[in-house]
């Protein structure tokens, strides 16, 4: 073999090679920051009644894959759906399911969206639990089918929060913040979600 020609041949081997190597980076990349979703239920995933001479809202299938979707994220995303219930009907039993889900997860980074008048609990439910991922909730005050919905926004802030925060624990993102499980609560007036007074 000339020396031109085996120039050229392991020039075309090490190209193989780094091109092997960028698609093992690329995937490594990719499931580094890969996402579960899990819909509990609440305001977010509020739709209107199907029934005939239905009045109250439904809870239907989750807004916030929807929002994902639309969105055309840059990361693999995983659905899934543990209950579907208004968050004033979630007890600890349906917390002790959502944290073996969670536990169960090939994922490390894990959203959950939730109604807002018990996500707080739900959030110290799962962080007593030391799971070894980075777990934001997130919900609406208005359903995502809303035109004037923060569904949105909410789950915008939440998928920003879990590509940069590089530690397991329990988050709230919620009213354009993103708060630490046991630094977070309610303002009686308004509903926001606000940080505690220490």
């Amino acid at each position: 073999m000339e020396k031109s020609q085996r120039s050229q041949s392991f020039s075309a081997i090490e190209n193989s090679h780094e091109e092997e190597r960028d698609e093992k980076l690329k995937q490594d990349d990719d499931q580094s920051r890969a996402i579960m979703l899990i819909q509990t239920g609440g305001t977010i995933d509020k739709d209107y009644p199907r029934s005939i001479g239905g009045y109250a809202f439904e809870i239907g299938s989750s807004a916030a894959q929807s929002i994902l979707e639309r969105m055309n994220l840059a990361m693999p995303v995983e659905y899934g759906s543990v209950f579907r219930k208004d968050s004033q009907e979630i007890n600890d039993w349906d917390r002790e399911l959502l944290s073996q889900v969670c536990q169960a997860s090939t994922q490390s980074r894990i959203l959950i969206t939730h109604g807002t008048d018990s996500m707080i609990d739900t959030a110290a439910y799962l962080a007593k639990k030391r799971l070894p991922k980075t777990i934001i909730l997130t919900g609406a005050f208005r359903p995502e089918k809303f035109k004037d919905s923060d569904a949105d926004f909410n789950v915008g802030v939440a998928i920003g929060a879990l590509q940069t925060i590089q530690i397991h624990d329990v988050f709230v993102a919620m009213n354009g913040r993103v708060y630490w499980w046991n630094e977070v609560t309610r303002n009686q007036e308004t509903g926001q979600f606000i940080c505690k007074l220490k």
